[in-house]
């Protein structure tokens, strides 16, 4: 894949998913799994019925909204779903009445250090109606008597998810996760949707794949739990490496966030790219945790799951409103940037191997023609030397690459020459 065309692509998927009117349930959810199956035709649908328990939590009700308004006095809509879904406070019981300003304050989300923002408000697990509405507009309304509509449709279905797995020459797999449950906002989710989705393509035409992979788009929190509860056995049989992609789509320093462990392969794997492709990045602690990352490493589960993102969610200004759109604060760069970065990591486990050297002391390179005659050369030299130096059947290529001082993938070729040479032998990772 050319990456000026994937770029176009991931930010055109982009914005033909934007206003589907994602929740953590409902129409939404499957509108955006049915665009995703046009891309990569082996994802799977799977829905879970409500009131199903997955370990302390029960499915929901499914949500799904019919219309939302509110007319104000003077007879204008105001608060319009159809306009913009965060408009109406997710999972909002149906309401239909008349009340006055007063009454209607109560039902009303905004933020004052953001006067030009529509907030994103939830109410999953609390029952409630409500409207948000930008802080201007809020000052504007007058007092009188206003008309509320909240067609919505609270009901014993589904929770909807997608998974794709592709298989590679190991049982062993790669879990990559996204969520599918934010609306409009272009950051959070829209992003991490769409890098994923062709993320999932492009590792479907690697060639001789090690691992398996395990790719998910879920609702945060209830979907990763419902996940991990009926998959429970085989994720912790076979996930040796895993990331959560979440805010993955503005220009911004990149972030990271550990494992709880702190020190799997996929923290290993992310802090060694991060530091030779971005330089420098803003590296949180577990305690400082905000997505599905928390049930993936949760004690008794802890599978080897980290995140790396552009802005961490909770931590850019527009995270949660209406101000994270796409093309202002997800952008075509930003998009492709994230998509090139999650190549590497992918393409760093998958020549991830424990060489050990076949000789006792330093082999004759000479005799074996690695000892180049241009002085300009003496550098594979000193690389394949400390290479084999350190090839002692314990470190991996990226402990050893660390130990070099060199980015991994310097070490790809030197890996296949030695072996050719059978001056190494290598043992897979899983």
């Amino acid at each position: 894949m050319k990456r000026r065309l994937i770029m176009n692509d991931i930010y055109n998927f982009a914005k033909s998913i934007q206003n589907f009117p994602r929740s953590l349930t409902g129409n939404g959810v499957r509108q955006t799994l049915s665009a995703i199956k046009k891309i990569n035709n082996n994802l799977k649908k799977f829905e879970i019925p409500t009131g199903t328990k997955v370990f302390d939590w029960t499915v929901p009700k499914e949500w799904n909204v019919i219309d939302a308004y509110i007319i104000n006095p003077k007879g204008k809509k105001i608060c319009d779903y159809k306009n913009n879904v965060l408009n109406l406070v997710s999972y909002s019981y149906p309401f239909k009445g008349k009340m006055n300003l007063e009454k209607l304050n109560k039902h009303l989300y905004s933020i004052p250090k953001q006067p030009f923002a529509i907030p994103y408000v939830t109410s999953y697990y609390k029952q409630l109606w409500g409207f948000c509405i930008s802080h201007n507009k809020r000052k504007k309304l007058k007092k009188g008597i206003y008309k509320v509509i909240v067609n919505t449709k609270l009901f014993k279905g589904h929770l909807t998810y997608g998974e794709i797995l592709i298989k590679g020459k190991n049982k062993k797999e790669i879990l990559l996760s996204t969520n599918i449950c934010h609306p409009i906002m272009g950051n959070n989710e829209i992003s991490g949707i769409s890098v994923l989705t062709y993320l999932s393509q492009w590792i479907s035409e690697i060639k001789n794949k090690k691992y398996s992979y395990r790719i998910i788009f879920i609702p945060e929190t209830i979907g990763s739990i419902t996940y991990i509860c009926k998959n429970f056995k085989n994720l912790k049989k076979n996930i040796v490496a895993g990331f959560v992609l979440s805010c993955v789509g503005d220009e911004r320093s990149y972030s990271f966030i550990p494992s709880r462990a702190g020190n799997t392969l996929s923290d290993k794997v992310a802090k060694h790219i991060l530091k030779w492709k971005v330089k420098k990045y803003n590296s949180y602690t577990w305690m400082e945790r905000g997505s599905d990352e928390r049930q993936f490493c949760a004690p008794g589960v802890d599978l080897p799951v980290c995140s790396v993102l552009r802005s961490k969610h909770g931590y850019y200004p527009e995270y949660h409103t209406s101000l994270d759109k796409l093309g202002t604060v997800a952008t075509k760069k930003g998009l492709g940037q994230s998509f090139k970065l999650y190549q590497e990591f992918i393409m760093a486990i998958e020549k991830n191997c424990i060489p050990k050297t076949t000789s006792l002391c330093e082999p004759f390179l000479q005799k074996k023609n690695l000892y180049p005659k241009e002085r300009q050369n003496i550098s594979f030299v000193s690389d394949a030397s400390n290479f084999i130096s350190l090839s002692d059947g314990k470190n991996d290529l990226i402990d050893i690459a660390e130990k070099c001082n060199l980015p991994v993938w310097n070490l790809y070729e030197l890996v296949e020459i030695l072996k050719k040479k059978k001056l190494i032998v290598i043992k897979n990772i899983a």
